[in-house]
């Protein structure tokens, strides 16, 4: 019994001394593992900031402002102002009424173009720009018909005219002679005015430009044929064919600016001393299009007969922001902007964009006022940021 005793006494003791080594364990690996923990903490903690204050470093864009200048890049400080609405459609520039005559065959005869007529070329009013041979038709030499005609007309009428004093002739066939004497007078001196050694020579009517041939070297023509188109083209008319959904808003259009296809440049009719002259009330007959039609000087840089785009000028909205097109650059569908940080640093900003009249985009979000954008030069600004981003490759070997 008192063995027992014994041994359980030593037993319980020995139990005590293995619990306190390994109490005191779990405590230096807790101190330790918070220390850890502590520690880790830290050092993530302070590279999770630095990798933030890169990212948004990577969005600025250095270019210094010589570089800048060098460039082309102005900045341009936004405000609100005056945008009209527009309206976005196809038109015409045609020659205006008047300012279109035609040079048309004076007898019959075989065409030749002395010289070089070309479409295109300047010509002033009298300019020779074809000639009209009969020489070798069955009909004969129309202006040598006429003089014969007019030499017996003209001896009829002297004959007759002697003989009324004495009553040896009527009145009535004299004055049936005097009549005919002058019809061929009259013929003669009009096809003789302009003939020459090689045939009849028809001249410009008006000084101008010639817009179009219509006939060819060596085809015969008929009197009155048209044979050359001139166009003085001092004024023009710009027609725009409208939708019928825009009808409602047709009587608030003011103005408009068109875009042509040869030079992709942007004319306003403000700067062309451009008037609306009318729209039509009723569809034509070539679809459901309203006609719109606006006349403006030709200042010797559009031709007629293209095809442009027009933007119709409609009421206008105030407190809106809009940039020059030249301020946008797109990527895949989505246009951005660059502001202006600081002296030498600009970043990217996305913007949405409304309607924009050829010139100018209307902006919904992104610049707000007071921002300070680049408003030219932006892709050049874009290669300065691509350049940040990606390093220079020498081509050293």
């Amino acid at each position: 019994m008192k063995k027992g005793f014994i041994i359980g006494t030593l037993s319980l003791c020995l139990l005590g001394a293995c619990s306190s080594p390994s109490s005191g364990g779990h405590e230096g690996h807790d101190h330790a593992a918070e220390q850890h923990d502590h520690e880790a903490e830290g050092p993530e903690h302070e590279g999770h900031d630095h990798g933030t204050e890169a990212a948004h470093g990577g969005n600025e864009i250095v270019l210094t402002p010589d570089k800048a200048r060098a460039a082309g890049v102005v900045v341009t400080e936004i405000q609100p102002g005056t945008f009209h609405r527009v309206i976005q459609t196809s038109g015409q520039v045609l020659a205006a009424q008047g300012d279109e005559r035609t040079a048309v065959a004076t007898v019959a005869g075989v065409v030749s173009f002395p010289g070089r007529v070309v479409e295109g070329m300047k010509v002033g009013e009298g300019t020779p720009l074809a000639v009209l041979s009969s020489r070798n038709l069955a009909e004969g030499d129309p202006v040598q018909k006429a003089r014969v005609a007019y030499e017996v007309a003209r001896k009829e009428y002297e004959r007759m005219e002697a003989l009324v004093a004495d009553q040896i002739v009527s009145q009535k066939d004299f004055a049936r002679a005097r009549e005919a004497y002058e019809n061929a007078r009259i013929s003669y001196e009009a096809v003789a005015r302009n003939q020459t050694r090689d045939g009849q020579v028809v001249t410009a009517p008006m000084g101008g430009y010639v817009k179009s041939l219509l006939v060819k070297e060596g085809d015969y023509v008929t009197v009155g044929q048209p044979l050359v188109s001139l166009a003085r083209d001092r004024k023009l008319f710009l027609r725009a064919d409208v939708s019928e959904r825009y009808y409602a808003e047709l009587p608030s259009i003011v103005s408009a600016h068109f875009r042509t296809p040869y030079d992709s440049r942007v004319y306003d009719l403000g700067e062309l001393d451009g008037r609306l002259l009318s729209y039509g009330k009723a569809p034509g007959d070539d679809g459901y299009y309203l006609p719109v039609t606006f006349e403006f000087d030709n200042r010797g840089t559009v031709t007629p007969g293209s095809f442009v785009e027009v933007y119709l000028l409609s009421r206008p909205q105030e407190g809106v922001i809009a940039l020059p097109e030249t301020a946008l650059t797109e990527e895949q569908g989505s246009y951005f902007v660059y502001r202006q940080v600081d002296a030498e640093c600009y970043e990217k900003q996305l913007v949405t964009v409304g309607t924009d009249d050829g010139r100018r985009v209307q902006i919904l979000s992104g610049v707000r006022a007071g921002d300070r954008i680049v408003t030219q030069g932006a892709y050049q600004v874009k290669l300065a940021s691509a350049s940040n981003a990606i390093p220079a490759h020498t081509h050293e070997h």
